[in-house]
């Protein structure tokens, strides 16, 4: 039901889980573990998801946490739970709180775990091409430092990501990146449409958390569109002509 990562699991204070959607109860396109709160699936079936996320986190049901993602570079500091209907407009959250979860939802943009474990700091971030160009990797970096962590300790973790084979990418799109993220070429391998192509949003990601200067960052390598088996996928959805799609939930906390 959920990958962890070795980068993350070797310190006892950290909790963490790149959850897949096997074990939940939902049914359908959702079928199983989705965890989308904005989703159109049945309210009891992702609150019993989420609970059952919790507790393979050891933490209470209500601890599990989420943002309103917008595809932006927006940060919030967690300090206690609020409620799903209150949840802030943003893409990234920290916190130095203890028993409280951070969860992030994907179903292909990039799901980020960062932890400083000796400071005491950990935080989740949503990476689409948008926020991972416009700075959401610096900006939850910045607002890590700011509860006390250092760059040079912050060990951060790519969860599962639509890879490059499956990420067709447009004209508009590759002139936008061209100009504001010089390079980029690197990323864009050729596709089987003229003036498209393959974008690996992983790769983009990982040079931005290098530039970003923490102490290590990686990646699980697994691509969300291809397994779908363990991973929801919009792009997959959308391909197949599936009305909706679940959400994935990639969470960590610090232990009580």
């Amino acid at each position: 039901m959920l990958i962890e990562a070795p980068e993350l699991s070797s310190y006892p204070h950290i909790r963490h889980a790149f959850f897949t959607r096997l074990g939940g109860v939902s049914e359908g396109d959702y079928a199983a573990l989705n965890g989308g709160l904005g989703s159109q699936d049945a309210p009891e079936r992702v609150a019993e998801n989420r609970a059952r996320m919790c507790a393979q986190l050891d933490l209470p049901a209500d601890r599990l946490v989420s943002l309103y993602q917008i595809h932006s570079a927006e940060v919030v500091t967690v300090t206690a739970p609020f409620p799903s209907a209150e949840r802030p407009r943003a893409d990234a959250m920290v916190t130095r709180v203890k028993g409280l979860a951070l969860g992030i939802a994907t179903a292909d943009c990039g799901p980020i775990l960062f932890a400083d474990p000796a400071g005491g700091v950990v935080g989740a971030a949503h990476a689409g091409w948008k926020g991972a160009l416009t700075g959401v990797i610096e900006a939850t970096v910045r607002a890590m430092e700011a509860l006390g962590a250092q760059r040079h300790r912050i060990v951060a973790v790519l969860g599962p990501t639509i890879s490059q084979p499956s990420y067709e990418v447009g004209p508009d799109f590759i002139a936008r990146f061209r100009g504001e993220a010089p390079g980029i070429d690197r990323f864009l391998g050729p596709a089987t449409r003229p003036d498209h192509a393959q974008f690996d949003l992983p790769g983009f990601i990982l040079a931005r958390l290098d530039q970003a200067e923490i102490r290590e960052a990686t990646a699980l390598n697994l691509c969300t569109y291809a397994d779908a088996e363990r991973f929801y996928s919009y792009r997959r959805a959308t391909h197949r002509g599936e009305p909706n799609y679940g959400r994935l939930i990639s969470a960590i906390a610090l232990a009580s």
